[in-house]
């Protein structure tokens, strides 16, 4: 099984670069079937059965369960079955022959599957969430594309955005200082949609160079303390 940096690698340089698998057989020295496979996945998808187990004695008999436990949802939640109970259902009714524990691993499959499940969402207000996309834009008659600061408020859903050349420390900074401008004021507390490693200079290691500028930038907001105030108040 391959890392998945060399999946990483392998999809960036077909989808990205915008090469063709056939080329990228031949760079990473793998085999075509192997380039496809890392195009369909992301990440190493591990053992993918191409088809479901075969159940030879339950599988006739699946549309009996399906049917039990659909009629279980509008009963009493003391007159449900019970897995135990389903396995009855079916020697007795149905001359099944098979092991209680196929019945029981394909009742709890079956359940979890109609089962509906919710996720709650809530921003509490004086959040923010801070990302960069990307667009095309004409500036002068020329087609380019940029890079655009996005400073959300999830809780009221205002936005603030700002394009830029390129994903640079300075634009996420100036970013930043636009959409406090913008708001009047500063949130009290903010996240990144995914990590931010910018740097405007080839030479120096992102991580060091992003981390000391946001460092300063925060020290500052602080020193200043009307904004942090200020934004206590804001109905955000």
């Amino acid at each position: 099984m391959f890392a998945v940096e060399i999946y990483a690698a392998v999809r960036r340089f077909v989808f990205v670069e915008g090469k063709s698998r056939r080329e990228a057989a031949r760079v990473f020295g793998l085999s075509r079937d192997t380039i496809a496979k890392m195009c369909r996945y992301s990440a190493p998808p591990g053992y993918v059965r191409s088809k479901a187990p075969e159940r030879p004695k339950l599988g006739p008999l699946v549309p009996v369960i399906d049917a039990i436990l659909e009629s279980d949802k509008t009963a009493p939640p003391k007159q449900r079955h019970t897995a135990k109970r389903i396995f009855e259902r079916l020697r007795l009714e149905h001359g099944y022959a098979g092991g209680y524990t196929v019945v029981k691993d394909y009742v709890r499959i079956a359940r979890s599957r109609s089962r509906e499940v919710f996720v709650p969402l809530a921003h509490p207000p004086g959040h923010a969430q801070v990302d960069f996309g990307e667009c095309i834009g004409v500036i002068g008659g020329v087609r380019m594309k940029l890079h655009v600061f996005c400073f959300d408020l999830p809780h009221s859903d205002a936005c603030f955005i700002k394009a830029y050349p390129a994903e640079t420390t300075e634009a996420f900074l100036d970013g930043h200082v636009s959409a406090f401008a913008f708001f009047s004021g500063v949130p009290l507390s903010k996240s990144r949609w995914r990590a931010f490693w910018a740097t405007a200079s080839a030479s120096e290691p992102a991580p060091s160079r992003s981390l000391s500028a946001i460092t300063y930038f925060k020290s500052g907001l602080a020193a200043r303390g009307r904004e942090t105030t200020k934004a206590r108040s804001k109905p955000w």
